[in-house]
């Protein structure tokens, strides 16, 4: 979907430029040149991003343009030739997003980087710990201003509560000084399952002593505030870390997956099974049927087709379970649960997999698929050895079937 962004800009020759970097980069622009002409646009109802507003205009000369953009609850992004401090505290208490300068010769790529922002901030869920309900709050507004979703906990204790009932929360805010369990021993214990990398965390304080910034870095803080903060500063040091997590995220994605399926590959299968010692848990092999004649015949398009729709099966019946493109056509499902259960759902994506037909440009692609699967009890390497076995024993017995011991 194509986001819009409302520019009001007085100056012609500015208003084309905004709209043309920003329409080259993906939204659409909904322009205005005046106070007149954005009230009778926002008297429509249009969704926004956000507002990208010239704080002087013909008809409204002191940032009234403003005052009316964020009654009708849009973000604000302020243009402005001038720089002053008591200009900018004044715009920060409004409400504003953020302000750019005109004259800047990178305005086009910071308003550009706030607009990504904003979009990427739909991702987001922070966790918000502090033993004060004003401050959650507070806090809880201001992040969801930036569309960055919210819960909040009241200490430590709660706070791994929510935790483990959300596994979408991406980052934390936490106080130090609360009851049951305080900011310091949270980190601690966040960081037993969670590095500085998966889940971010900024530290908060009202206390004024000193140490405090080492002390949270120490305990696996990425960041940390004493109160009260400047909202400006907030929004920065948050922005800054979710880029981080963004960037690291991608990386960890490119590592760890496969890049035509979608699946998790070797790599990161060695990892989570090696990581699971003292755990039990079932291997399943599996493997395409004749896969080299549907590539020799119809060609590499189509035999990537074919990986790719039964890569979408296994996820579909294996959702919370490590299902592993192995290499080429062969698969890997780690398991935990019942036995039976796995053999059982198997079974029937086996069966679906032979009685389907997988279209490829005119034609209908018949295939079908061999699995090996064990409960053998013994290391990752044996395991996988007698999965194997029995997945060529299913070969061998004319494929397209379940072996299992």
């Amino acid at each position: 979907m194509t986001e819009k962004v409302l520019v009001v800009e007085d100056s012609p020759s500015f208003l084309k430029h905004v709209t043309q970097q920003l329409t080259l980069n993906g939204f659409e622009v909904i322009a205005a040149s005046s106070y007149e002409d954005a009230r009778q646009l926002l008297a429509s109802d249009q969704c926004f991003l956000c507002s990208v507003l010239d704080y002087c205009l013909p008809d409204a000369l002191n940032g009234e343009i403003i005052d009316l953009a964020l009654e009708k609850t849009l973000r604000v992004v302020v243009l402005s030739a001038t720089f002053r401090e008591e200009y900018r505290d004044r715009l920060i208490q409004k409400g504003i997003l953020d302000y750019i300068l005109k004259d800047s010769p990178t305005w086009t790529n910071d308003l550009l980087s706030i607009l990504r922002r904003l979009i990427n901030n739909r991702n987001h869920h922070a966790l918000i710990v502090d033993d004060s309900q004003l401050v959650r709050n507070h806090l809880s507004q201001l992040l969801e201003h930036q569309y960055i979703r919210t819960c909040v906990a009241e200490d430590g204790f709660i706070a791994i509560e929510k935790l483990n009932q959300n596994k979408d929360i991406s980052f934390v805010i936490t106080d130090h000084d609360m009851p049951n369990m305080d900011g310091l021993t949270l980190i601690r214990e966040i960081r037993k399952i969670k590095d500085r990398n998966a889940l971010p965390v900024i530290g908060l304080s009202g206390n004024e002593e000193r140490t405090l910034t080492a002390q949270f870095i120490k305990a696996g803080a990425n960041d940390f505030l004493y109160k009260p903060f400047n909202q400006e500063e907030l929004y920065c040091r948050i922005n800054c870390l979710l880029g981080i997590k963004e960037a690291n995220d991608r990386l960890y994605k490119m590592a760890n997956e496969d890049e035509l399926t979608g699946l998790w590959n070797r790599r990161y299968f060695f990892h989570k099974a090696n990581n699971k010692a003292n755990t039990d848990y079932y291997i399943a092999m599996i493997d395409i049927d004749r896969f080299k004649l549907v590539n020799d015949t119809y060609g590499h398009d189509c035999g990537d087709k074919v990986i790719q729709t039964i890569a979408n099966i296994l996820k579909i019946y294996f959702e919370s379970s490590c299902v592993v493109r192995f290499g080429g056509e062969e698969f890997c499902i780690l398991y935990e649960g019942d036995f039976l259960s796995l053999n059982e759902a198997l079974e029937a994506i086996r069966k679906k997999i032979s009685s389907m037909k997988i279209r490829y440009m005119n034609n209908q692609i018949a295939t079908s698929i061999s699995i090996g699967s064990t409960r053998y009890t013994g290391t990752l390497d044996e395991k996988l050895k007698i999965a194997d076995q029995q997945l060529y024993a299913a070969k061998q017995q004319g494929r397209n079937r379940l072996i299992h011991d």
